[in-house]
Order: C-alpha cells, then structure tokens, then sequence
C-alpha cells in the first residue's frame, strides 16, 4: 500500500514538494528572527501565505493518493463503494472530501483508466469500472498489479491520430512524454515492450506488424478486433479531448478528418 501511495504521489507536479521546502524554509527564518516586535512585511506575509497553501495542497495529494489505494483495492476486488467508505478513508479531514474525491476520480480515469461512477445518488452507491468499457484491465499480478487501461486508451488514441498504421519509433515518442520506454520498468505499467507488443496483441487489442518492404525491418501498430469490438475511434478521441485539458499530457490537434473518417465507419 505505502509503495503505491508513493506512486501515486510521484505522479504529481513536482513542484508540489518544492512547496513544502519552501514552507521549511520560512519556518527557519521565523524563528531566527531578530526581533519579534515589527509587524510581518507585506512580502514575508504572502511567502506565509504561499506556504500555508502549498501545505494544503500537500496534505490533500497525500489524502488523495490513500482513497486511490483505497478505489484500486475496490476495483481488484470488484466491490462497489460508498460516500461514507472513502469519508473513513480521510478520518478527521473529511471536509476536503470534495477536492480530494475529485482529484482521486481524476488519478483513476487518466492514469489507470478505471471510471469512479455514482449508480445511485441517494445511497450515494458508486462503482469502478473500466474506461470505455474496455474489459481487460491488464490486472494479473494479483492485489499488488495496477490497472494499466489508462496506457491503453492513450495508444489506440495515438493509433486513431496516425489514421491507420503508426510506426512503432512513433509510438514510443508519443508514450516517452508520460516517461514510458521500451525496456525500462515502469511502477504502474511493467516492462511496457512486453505489454504493448505481446500482452495486448494476443488479447486482439492491438496489431503489432512488420511495414511492407522494409528493410531494415520496421513495425507499425494498428487497432485490433476486439479494441474495434469494444470501443470506438469516436469514444476515444472524444477521452483524447478531456485528456488534454484536463492533464498535462499533450497531444497532436484532434484532425476534422480523424472525426470524419470515425462517422464513415473508417
């Protein structure tokens, strides 16, 4: 659990714990203070105020990474949750339940692809189910495995932009912006080389093939029948808009075309 909760936090900006240097910072300066008998200057007052803000900010993304261990356990488990759950889950900081709980619905759908959804509002009754309703989750590790859905929307999106075949160099430099390389292990997707050219091509997700008449041999990525089956370019690209405004992966501008050859069944 501790090594998730660290995972998770080191997703976040890393300015964050800067934040907190900062505040330690301020603090030492307060307490060599000469003389205590001058009103706080204007600029000391706001480097105050930044600090105390980075201290909550630090608290919440602390808080926010326990209910994300805490929704992945649920989702393993194939359990639903309740409001009153994850409230326990934050103990005596319940009143940052709405910043912490959107923060943490926001961490499952982008980064492990899992939809925190509300299926009854008196209960206040939610389920955890795949995004897109993609129904391999990648999940075989048992307890201590992390849904890795998220990586996988991301590619068949960046498949979707290429129109068709993308080359594998091309791939591999889209999926570098979020620190995914081939041959080196990542805390929540594994070796990615393994999922993306194997797992997911012998689960019909994707098609890994060989470029015709090249030569050196390279490979380019498609969509396979069963991402076809289960999802749509339209449902992705769509995923692909909220993506980019909402996180801080970019991507390439979402073509007319793209949009068009979907609604033509492309």
């Amino acid at each position: 659990m501790s090594e998730l909760r660290q995972a998770v936090e080191d997703l976040q900006d890393p300015r964050d714990a800067q934040g907190l240097v900062d505040v330690q910072q301020l603090e030492a300066e307060q307490e060599g203070a000469a003389s205590p008998r001058y009103p706080c200057s204007s600029s000391v007052s706001s480097s105050y105020s930044a600090g105390a803000e980075s201290l909550r900010q630090g608290a919440e993304l602390s808080m926010m990474a326990d209910l994300v261990s805490f929704l992945l356990l649920k989702y393993h488990r194939k359990q639903p949750t309740t409001r009153a759950e994850m409230l326990s889950i934050l103990r005596e900081y319940q009143d940052h339940f709405p910043a912490v709980f959107s923060q943490a619905s926001e961490c499952m759908q982008l980064v492990f692809g899992v939809d925190v959804k509300e299926v009854d509002p008196k209960e206040h009754l939610y389920i955890l189910v795949p995004t897109l309703g993609l129904t391999c989750d990648g999940m075989q590790g048992g307890e201590q495995s992390m849904p890795k859905n998220g990586l996988l929307v991301i590619l068949l999106g960046v498949i979707v932009l290429g129109r068709g075949g993308v080359p594998e160099e091309e791939v591999w430099g889209a999926l570098g912006v979020m620190g995914v390389y081939p041959g080196r292990e990542h805390f929540i997707y594994g070796e990615p080389r393994e999922l993306i050219t194997k797992a997911w091509v012998q689960e019909g997700y994707l098609e890994y093939r060989q470029v015709a008449n090249s030569d050196p041999a390279r490979h380019e990525f498609l969509w396979g029948p069963r991402a076809h089956a289960e999802t749509s370019k339209l449902q992705v690209l769509e995923h692909l808009f909220r993506l980019n405004s909402e996180g801080p992966i970019s991507f390439p501008s979402l073509s007319e075309e793209a949009v068009s050859n979907e609604e033509e069944g492309a």
